[in-house]
């Protein structure tokens, strides 16, 4: 029998309707460039849409161009209401959101776990949004494809590496890293804060990202040190705050969308 992992923040981070949804995805996904090349990975916002929505449309449009080849997507975000040691794969068979259930790569889920790189485990993921937020927008652009989440708990940059070391290689898995940046500053302190979280993310110093700097940090800081290894280069696509969308600026949230190119 199959296992899905029902929505947890619809009709809160975004639509709960599937026709509201796809409308409000198509409107965000429309901000960004879809002539620029599809990138290899990603780092987008995970807030509500009505937040961090366009930011996150920057970060997606352009893998449109490569829906014919992406076949597995890489999800990682992290946890923000379970703690625990390592990072955590979900053993659901599936993830829902109002746009249709997305299939786990239930294989992948096996080698990355027997391999030591990761473990199964389901709390961390019963709530979580970082992860869900980012799916409708995935299947914007990609249509069909297989899913592995993994939720960050108490772990390093250097873990997480290990993990898209693992299927870096594949041309057909796709990389999605979420985070959201500063939180609560007045706005000008805010930004002053993320441009310096947007230097370091653009010239792949991962250990320059301290705790407040951005909530997703460590799975930022594994994509950036495989960027390294590799000889990647990272190119911002949007980088904002709520006080620029939807919400006053005397404590914002920063949103930054940033492409990592061979």
């Amino acid at each position: 029998m199959t296992r899905t992992r029902p929505t947890a923040v619809a009709g809160r981070f975004y639509p709960a309707d599937r026709a509201e949804l796809e409308e409000q995805v198509r409107a965000h996904l429309s901000r960004g460039d879809t002539q620029k090349p599809a990138p290899r990975a990603v780092i987008a916002p995970h807030a509500g849409y009505v937040y961090s929505g366009d930011v996150a449309g920057r970060a997606f449009a352009p893998i449109e161009s490569a829906a014919d080849t992406i076949r597995r997507v890489v999800l990682v975000g992290p946890s923000h209401y379970v703690g625990f040691d390592g990072l955590a794969i979900s053993s659901a068979d599936a993830f829902e959101t109002p746009l249709g259930e997305v299939p786990v790569d239930t294989e992948l889920r096996r080698q990355l776990v027997d391999a030591g790189l990761a473990q199964v485990l389901d709390e961390p993921h019963t709530r979580e949004h970082s992860l869900e937020t980012h799916l409708p927008f995935l299947q914007g652009v990609l249509g069909s494809f297989e899913l592995l989440p993994v939720a960050v708990g108490r772990a390093t940059g250097a873990q997480v590496a290990d993990l898209l070391e693992e299927v870096w290689d594949d041309d057909e898995t796709f990389i999605s890293v979420s985070s959201d940046l500063s939180h609560f500053h007045p706005y000008d302190e805010a930004r002053d804060i993320d441009r310096r979280t947007c230097q370091a993310i653009e010239e792949l110093r991962p250990d320059d990202l301290s705790h407040g700097d951005a909530c997703g940090r460590i799975g930022i800081q594994g994509l950036l040190e495989v960027a390294k290894r590799r000889g990647l280069r990272v190119e911002t696509l949007d980088l904002r705050n709520s006080g620029d969308t939807a919400g006053p600026k005397n404590e914002v949230v920063g949103y930054g969308a940033w492409a990592v190119y061979a």
